[in-house]
């Protein structure tokens, strides 16, 4: 899994068996790999709508395939796994284009979804069956091709008598709505808004890249409040959108962060004044998706949180207080690792995808009907 912040590659292994509503699933070990620094410039760069040619664009898709297989291979040898002994790998891909809302284009509405890192190079060089581009066949039927590790969600958090939420704090934070007794129809996710896409942003401009995210919140905590820019943040019309809905880079990306930089200006805020903005903005763009969305239908009783937000104290301790009576927990408390759940999801839903099963929450997406997501790579006969 490599999120939208393109941060690192995060590389999960696991058994599974069987089939919903009893498949079996258990994370075995998880890892986490850099990408060369060159190729994450290159990669933040195309997915930010700069100049790119269709060669160069051709190139970076097998470049980034050679990473991922890269990142497998180093993954195994850290967990003494054979690859040999691997049945299936699930690549999410790097994303470099979401609309998932159809827009006019050439004459019709169109949506969609872009994300590279060539499959048939990862199945070649490790020799491991490869299923990725999870997000197209969900479009195709009418949805918006995210959120999709609501799936996982739900195998992993259903319970008979607790409403869950479950929130993944990457570059953009997510949802999904797990209600108690949940049935698959019942579940609901969308994308709140920015996460760490935007602080990461900020951090890198004002410690001229030194720093790519703040560690612990130190620069937040150090700043004051500006209640004036935090307003304007919690005015930003994608916060006001009904579900279903997702975002990505294209949205929140260097023009956003670039705009933030001038309302600070614009309202003398130091840069820590700016990077908690951002931070304790993330947070009640949340509590408000969910007072908004959520809270008025379902009773919640958890929040558990995963993603690399999760070891914000800022982040946690906002929403900890402005939602008085539910319980926020790392998912670490449920089994599975914080950094860890999204490359995990994308397991499962290759196994699904494997066995001709479908694995899109159409309530969470928006689609029409169900979909098998995803395309298989073969390995080359051995």
């Amino acid at each position: 899994m490599s999120g939208t912040s393109a941060d690192g590659i995060d590389v999960a292994l696991a058994r599974i068996s069987g089939a919903p509503p009893k498949l079996q699933a258990r994370l075995l070990a998880h890892t986490a790999v850099n990408f060369p620094s060159a190729i994450r410039e290159e990669t933040l760069r195309v997915a930010e709508q700069r100049s790119v040619t269709a060669g160069e664009l051709s190139q970076l898709n097998f470049r980034l395939g050679g990473v991922f297989a890269d990142a497998v291979a180093a993954a195994c040898r850290k967990f003494r796994v054979a690859p040999k002994s691997v049945a299936l790998i699930g690549s999410h891909g790097q994303t470099i284009f979401h609309q998932g809302r159809p827009v006019k284009y050439l004459g019709a509405a169109t949506a969609s979804t872009l994300q590279i890192g060539e499959a048939s190079i990862i199945a070649a060089r490790t020799g491991i069956t490869t299923v990725s581009d999870f997000r197209p066949a969900d479009i195709a039927v009418g949805g918006q091709g995210a959120p999709l590790v609501p799936y996982a969600d739900y195998l992993l958090y259903r319970d008979a008598k607790r409403g869950r939420v479950a929130l993944n704090l990457g570059g953009i934070a997510n949802i999904t709505v797990i209600p108690a007794a949940a049935k698959p129809a019942d579940v609901f996710a969308f994308d709140t808004g920015p996460a760490n896409m935007v602080i990461d942003a900020l951090v890198a401009h004002f410690t001229k890249g030194r720093q790519r995210f703040d560690k612990n919140a130190r620069f937040a905590a150090q700043g004051r409040s500006n209640p004036a820019i935090l307003d304007e943040l919690l005015r930003d019309p994608y916060l006001q959108l009904s579900p279903p809905k997702s975002t990505g880079r294209e949205y929140y990306g260097r023009d956003y962060a670039a705009r933030l930089i001038a309302l600070g200006r614009r309202h003398q805020a130091e840069p820590n004044d700016l990077i908690r903005a951002a931070t304790i903005s993330t947070a009640l763009s949340i509590v408000d998706a969910l007072n908004r969305f959520v809270l008025s239908k379902h009773k919640i009783a958890q929040l558990i949180v995963s993603g690399g937000g999760a070891q914000n104290p800022l982040i946690l301790a906002q929403l900890s207080a402005a939602l008085g009576g539910i319980e926020v927990m790392p998912s670490s408390k449920l089994g599975v690792p914080e950094d860890a759940k999204e490359a995990y999801a994308f397991a499962l839903l290759a196994y699904e995808t494997f066995h001709q099963r479908a694995s899109n929450i159409p309530s969470a997406t928006g689609a029409h009907r169900p979909a098998i997501l995803g395309k298989i790579s073969y390995a080359p006969p051995r």
